[in-house]
């Protein structure tokens, strides 16, 4: 059983629902980067999601363009973001970390090669933008036979095709992007989330995560009312990028605090006799 396994089951043992930031890697400081992945572990992140930062950043919006820009001037790459996986790991090895990234980065180091070093790492689970999964089969097998996660996105657009294929691929758990549009994003509907999520859930059995759109504790425990889990990336970076990056652990730890805190307490509100 994979890590991501193991944390969604115990949710759901639980009755309680997945929190899921997203930072990019070497932002807004790279000595940071380690202290801020803690700082969410600590806060109470379900799993991480761990941004490789590329210069083409297709579906995300300017917040995250910007982060990517500020770590690639710094130098940040692939393998430096696995460095900071394997001293997260020194300490803390139950929060799982997935990589999300693009296809370049891992075409350029090679599939297998980079399947090999992220597992040494400590990742758990992958998520390329730019992978589909009728053209990524390799890849997910790749991973899967290293114990890691293919994790695949799916759109208010898909099709019921592309959800069967996305059901058959994915493990770990399901992105479901909860709009149409790029990160950071601010029209969420979450009358239209609840009623995809059903669709979604007759192809699949494996948690379904909801994101884009997501900025605090209100919209994530609206979201949660239907999803397994909430993602949150944008609103996270745009708190870092407002701050000192001397102070990014403290400020990382000290957003996602209130919307754990929020999460739990509707799960509590909903079995209160």
């Amino acid at each position: 059983m994979s890590r991501i396994q193991s944390v969604f089951d115990t949710l759901k043992k639980q009755g309680r629902k997945g929190l899921v930031p997203f930072v990019t890697g070497g932002d807004p400081d790279p000595s940071q980067t380690v202290a801020v992945l803690h700082a969410l572990a600590n806060a109470g992140s379900d799993v991480i999601e761990l941004g490789v930062p590329f210069s083409d950043p297709m579906a995300d919006g300017p917040v995250i363009q910007r982060s990517s820009e500020r770590a690639l001037a710094k130098g940040i790459s692939t393998r430096k973001i696995l460095d900071y996986v394997r001293e997260f790991r020194q300490t803390n090895t139950h929060t799982p970390i997935v990589l999300m990234g693009y296809a370049n980065p891992i075409e350029r180091m090679g599939q297998q090669a980079f399947v090999a070093a992220a597992k040494e790492a400590g990742v758990d689970g992958v998520l390329v933008v730019d992978y589909p999964p009728e053209e990524s089969i390799d890849f997910a097998q790749h991973l899967r036979a290293a114990g890691l996660d293919p994790i695949f996105l799916l759109a208010p657009t898909s099709s019921d095709e592309r959800i069967e294929k996305v059901a058959k691929a994915a493990s770990g758990y399901v992105y479901y992007v909860s709009l149409k549009g790029v990160t950071g994003a601010q029209n969420l509907n979450t009358q239209e989330v609840s009623s995809k999520l059903p669709t979604i859930r007759q192809h699949t059995q494996v948690p379904v995560g909801v994101g884009f759109g997501i900025r605090d504790a209100a919209s994530a425990c609206r979201v949660a009312e239907s999803a397994d889990a909430v993602v949150i990336g944008s609103a996270l970076i745009q708190t870092l990028e407002a701050g000192q990056p001397a102070d990014a652990a403290r400020l990382a730890g000290e957003f996602i605090a209130p919307i754990r805190a929020a999460l739990d307490a509707q799960f509590k509100a909903c079995i209160q006799p």
